[in-house]
């Protein structure tokens, strides 16, 4: 078992207070494959919708996705969308008694329109000004009240109005006085209203536009970030720094950098709140900070691959950590226990794409369709043929590898989630079964009839075609070795020289 895996296992289950503005995160999903007749502009085909909490919210979401025990504070209008909000959070076991209802105030909602896993626009609603006075009081009496009651607070400011420099300052000092770390996503040009928190984490432009100065190089990094320390009054500061990593600067210590993992981006949405969450979960746990900003890295290169504001659970981030002979076996599930396991990961969000195959002597042209179909969702789930099934459909002498070597090879494969096998002649039981969001198959089986495409259609997922690399199938690479063999066998022996 690797370091970071013990220091994950030794995280708790602390009383996190979230505090900032709260958000009506909605996706609507589908396809642009046409202009609209009216004006120059791409027509968004909708497939599906879906709400989540975002803001403060989705750093509760996070929060509550690692099984912490979260509470919420803020504020959200006397509407339909705080109302759909509070259910959300009641869904997910966050506790709302600390969101208050500003009938002066709508409701802050984006709406993000994606096609083919890009956002293609989004739409706000939203007031940014100050709290009224009697709202902001309410909020600050109350919260101070309760404050004894949390191991750590986070403070996720999204400029909206919520946290005011008097707010602020005003859990900051409470929290100092109590000896409860107080950890701030800030926004904006004037961090001086987080002075004297715990930590913050601004991402690299954050950093370079609150300093005033570029960050062109390591030398700056380290000269700005222990001048912001210094003059900020921090414990610490944590910069993230995209696809460089993340930096670590603490009173009294050398600075550290810890790289990121290579990886595909696809939405950087949320990726802050993941940071800020992992982070207060292990500062409370008692865990060392340059242990959980390891921790953070990590979970914000996972965040960036997937699309939306998803979270993601102490299951993943252990599956992270692991070695490549750990990791392996974990991927090869059998039905019952695949089933239970996408159930759990869907109730947080993540979309499923299932694909299928024989799979028999991996080469490019699986790889491309494997990376194809992750691109569609956030698992993929790949339905492997048994040795029995192969040998129904391909004949006697295939497969060439067994079930267990094909297997390990694609659950190798960092692009796929889960293998699980099956010895019918077809996946239809799997798909029936798993109910996949996104079919994948080849371009090649348009207008074949793809098994299990009604069912999927049923609920509104999609069936989508992946284009092929010509020339490559197992079956030609096996003639291809037959015919050179036997031109090898056939040919005159060498005479001796």
């Amino acid at each position: 078992m690797g370091r970071l895996t013990k220091v994950l296992e030794s995280i708790g289950y602390p009383r996190v207070l979230v505090i900032g503005d709260i958000i009506l995160d909605r996706y609507v999903w589908g396809d642009v494959d046409r202009i609209s007749p009216e004006a120059p502009i791409s027509v968004l085909d909708v497939q599906r919708e879906e709400s989540r909490p975002g803001g403060a919210g989705n750093a509760a979401y996070n929060l509550a996705a690692l099984q912490a025990h979260v509470f919420l504070a803020g504020i959200v209008g006397e509407d339909g969308e705080a109302d759909e909000t509070r259910t959300l959070l009641a869904e997910l076991g966050v506790d709302s008694s600390l969101i208050f209802s500003d009938p002066s105030r709508p409701t802050t909602v984006k709406t993000r329109m994606i096609a083919q896993n890009q956002q293609v626009l989004r739409v706000d609603h939203e007031v940014r000004l100050p709290l009224s006075p009697e709202t902001a009081k309410r909020l600050n009496d109350s919260v101070l009240a309760r404050m004894r009651e949390f191991d750590v607070v986070l403070l996720s400011d999204y400029k909206k109005g919520t946290l005011s420099e008097t707010f602020t300052q005003s859990i900051i000092r409470s929290g100092r006085e109590q000896g409860i770390p107080v950890l701030v996503d800030p926004k904006g040009r004037d961090f001086s209203i987080y002075r004297g928190a715990y930590l913050l984490t601004p991402n690299r432009l954050e950093a370079e536009i609150a300093s005033g100065r570029s960050l062109g190089d390591d030398c700056d990094l380290e000269a700005m970030g222990g001048k912001m320390c210094e003059d900020l009054e921090l414990d610490a500061l944590v910069v993230t720094l995209s696809k460089d990593g993340i930096s670590l600067f603490q009173k009294g210590a050398p600075w550290q950098k810890f790289g990121a993992l290579p990886r595909a981006v696809f939405d950087v949405s949320g990726a802050g709140d993941t940071v800020l969450s992992i982070l207060g979960l292990a500062v409370a746990s008692g865990v060392a900070l340059s242990n959980a900003v390891e921790l953070a890295n990590i979970a914000g290169g996972i965040v960036v691959g997937k699309v939306g504001v998803v979270p993601i659970t102490r299951d993943e981030l252990k599956a992270e950590l692991m070695t490549p002979a750990e990791k392996t076996p974990s991927k090869i599930l059998g039905l019952e226990k695949l089933k239970g396991q996408l159930s759990e990961k869907r109730s947080r969000g993540a979309r499923v794409v299932f694909t299928n195959g024989c799979y028999d002597l991996l080469h490019a042209g699986h790889i491309s369709l494997l990376q194809f179909s992750q691109n569609q969702g956030d698992l993929l789930v790949v339905g492997l043929n048994s040795d029995r099934s192969v040998r129904r459909l391909k004949g006697p002498e295939r497969p060439i590898v067994g079930e267990e070597d094909r297997a390990r090879l694609l659950a190798a494969l960092a692009v796929v989630d889960y293998v699980v096998l099956f010895d019918e002649d077809t996946p239809i039981e799997l798909i029936q079964t798993l109910s996949p969001d996104v079919l994948v198959k080849g371009e090649d089986w348009q207008g074949k009839g793809v098994v299990g495409q009604e069912h999927v259609e049923s609920y509104g997922g999609q069936v989508v075609f992946c284009p092929m690399m010509g020339g490559l199938s197992t079956s030609a690479i096996v003639e291809r070795i037959r015919n050179r063999f036997s031109a090898i066998s056939t040919a005159p022996p060498r005479e001796e020289e």
